[in-house]
């Protein structure tokens, strides 16, 4: 009687939500419309049926994320069972990996400037420079 029945289908942009990679429907639903999410390499609307073994390719920012549909769940639950519903592609975990490494050492090679010189440095600088 406790038992609900689970879809053995179910709508891209509900599956997006409840599988957590968008925060809410109408978000997955802009994303699909606006391209960055395909199903079977194909460009797909937020309607379209998803199964399980369908491949799905998700843009989120600079992130691309490779995806094998591996269960429906119309209820969003928390994040580890969430990430039970794909499984990601090796290709794309390394590339992600890759990524993130990368951007990690962007941040690390910035120079952090002090911001603006303080009156104190810009009276040390007006006199190194011989100026009144």
């Amino acid at each position: 009687m406790g038992g609900r029945d689970v879809p053995d289908e179910l709508r891209l942009d509900k599956w997006l939500w409840a599988a957590r990679f968008f925060k809410t429907r109408s978000a997955a639903a802009e994303a699909v419309g606006g391209g960055k999410v395909h199903v079977n390499g194909q460009r797909v609307k937020p309607a379209r049926a998803v199964r399980p073994g369908d491949r799905l390719e998700i843009q989120r920012g600079v992130e691309r994320y490779e995806v094998v549909v591996r269960a429906i769940n119309d209820r969003r639950r928390p994040a580890a069972e969430a990430s039970t519903l794909y499984e990601e592609t090796a290709d794309s975990l390394s590339r992600r990996e890759q990524l993130a490494e990368s951007r990690r050492l962007d941040r690390l090679a910035q120079v952090e400037s002090g911001g603006r010189p303080t009156k104190r440095d810009r009276r040390r600088l007006r006199d190194a420079l011989g100026k009144h």
